[in-house]
Parts: structure tokens; C-alpha cells; sequence
């Protein structure tokens, strides 16, 4: 009877360290999923330049490429900026070129999640058939992801600011050393 409780708690013993490593792998599989779009993302958004110019003066493939990767409600806001991407490259020759540092995972559930990404965008121009390259420019976005049909894909992207948040207002929030004191006022 003994060896008959010992085998079953053993057994039950490997059944929960079995399942929670295919919960723990599963997770980590999500965290790897939603930064490798996250990263996907900055990488399709932020590479375009005159090479990818229509005769038209558009950015078809461009647009196309980033479409991939984000809902039809982001798609559709993103359409309208996509336009002021294609006059600076049809107009000053501007070329965008992104470098991802590093991406993490700031929430994830089984249909949503949040990331952060890092990086530099380095812009240049071409002048009188030159081109001359720009400083990188940081960047640091919080990332908004949904998953539809089985698939992670961008629905919003805001930058952080060095408080660490933009409020609605878009005003930056007050670091605490930036918060008005009240102190010796009456």
C-alpha cells in the first residue's frame, strides 16, 4: 500500500513539473513572438528612402510591408502618415534607416500585449547627388499588440519619454523633481 501512494505522489510529482514547464515554455514562446513582431514593426516602418518611390511619388511596397504587420484599425490611421513619409523622400530625397537595440515585454496575455523597444533612426539626404548621412536618433516606443486569428499584430505605438509616460494630453508627466511643491505657500 505504501509503494502504492509513494509511485502515485512520484507520479503526480512528474505530471506538474511536466505541465508547468510546457506553461513556462509557452510563455516564453509569447514573449519571443510579440518582441519579434515588435521588432518587425520598427524595422518595416522605419526603413524607406527614395529607392522605393513609384512613379507616382508614392510608397507602395513600403506601405505594403508595414501593413503586414499591424491591424486594419492601425492600417488606417497609418495610411495617412505613410503620406508625409513619401513628400520627404519625394521632395528632400530622405532615406530612414532603423537600428533595433533591444525589445522587452512590458505585459502579455493571450490576446494582447505591450512592448518596449529601443533603437536609433539615422536619416540622410541627398544633395546635388551626395548623400549625406544625419546623427542617429534615439528612440524608445511602447508597443500595443492584438492577437487576431492566431497571429500578433501591431495596433498602436507611442514614444516614452524620459518620465517614463505620456498622458493623454500629450503633455510629458512630471518628474518628481519637476512636481510644483507647496511647501511655504499659503
Amino acid at each position: 500500500m505504501l509503494v502504492a501512494v509513494i509511485l502515485a505522489a512520484v507520479a503526480t510529482a512528474a505530471t506538474l513539473l511536466v505541465t508547468r514547464d510546457a506553461e513556462a515554455g509557452d510563455t516564453q514562446a509569447g514573449r519571443e513572438d510579440v518582441m519579434a513582431q515588435t521588432e518587425q514593426f520598427m524595422l518595416r516602418m522605419g526603413s524607406y528612402g527614395p529607392d522605393l518611390l513609384d512613379d507616382s511619388g508614392a510608397m507602395p511596397d513600403y506601405r505594403e510591408k508595414v501593413k503586414e504587420v499591424i491591424t486594419p484599425k492601425f492600417a488606417a490611421s497609418f495610411d495617412k502618415e505613410a503620406g508625409a513619409a513619401e513628400q520627404l523622400v519625394a521632395q528632400a530625397g530622405v532615406a530612414r534607416v532603423p537600428d533595433v537595440f533591444a525589445t522587452g515585454v512590458a505585459s502579455l496575455d493571450a490576446d494582447s500585449a505591450r512592448t518596449l523597444v529601443a533603437g536609433s533612426f539615422t536619416d540622410s539626404y541627398t544633395i546635388k547627388g551626395k548623400t549625406v548621412p544625419q546623427e542617429p536618433i534615439p528612440f524608445r516606443i511602447e508597443v500595443s499588440l492584438v492577437k487576431i486569428d492566431g497571429e500578433w499584430l501591431v495596433d498602436d505605438f507611442s514614444p516614452v519619454t524620459a518620465g517614463g509616460a505620456v498622458p493623454e494630453s500629450g503633455n510629458p508627466v512630471p518628474t518628481p523633481s519637476q512636481t510644483p511643491s507647496t511647501e511655504g505657500k499659503q
